[in-house]
């Protein structure tokens, strides 16, 4: 990318080629839907320019993410070449992320233990019973 850098680059490919979206489409989609920020304004295209030194602001998965350009990138390299990309300046690890969120009056199970057993449901009808 020596002297032919362009100054700004499509968002949705730049949310690609930094795989932070699997896929283009993904990036769009988000962009698309408005969940983008760039500098604490939406972006509610998938085509607005950005350039270096701007910051983002976007959600991946459960987690918030902040990251600033620092390069635009020409293509989706392996994964080294893209966290070369930006700089994180809230990275996951020190994000909470909930395991269980209690909605109401709602029991609480661990993301991932499964269905509840007879006995596990006997216990919720007990507990809702008590309120």
């Amino acid at each position: 990318m020596a002297g032919d850098e362009k100054a700004s680059l499509r968002i949705d490919k730049w949310l690609w080629y930094a795989r932070f979206f699997k896929t283009r489409s993904i990036a769009s989609t988000v962009c698309n839907g408005g969940r983008v920020r760039i500098g604490g304004k939406a972006v509610s295209k998938a085509s607005h320019l950005i350039k270096p030194d701007d910051v983002l602001t976007f959600t991946q998965g459960a987690n918030i993410r902040v990251v600033k350009i620092l390069a635009l990138g020409s293509r989706r390299g392996p994964a080294p070449e893209a966290r070369e990309l930006y700089e994180d300046l809230a990275p996951i690890n020190n994000q909470k992320s909930p395991k269980a969120v209690p909605i109401g009056n709602t029991a609480v199970r661990d993301m991932g233990a499964g269905r509840p057993t007879k006995k596990d449901r006997r216990d919720i009808d007990k507990l809702r019973e008590a309120d």
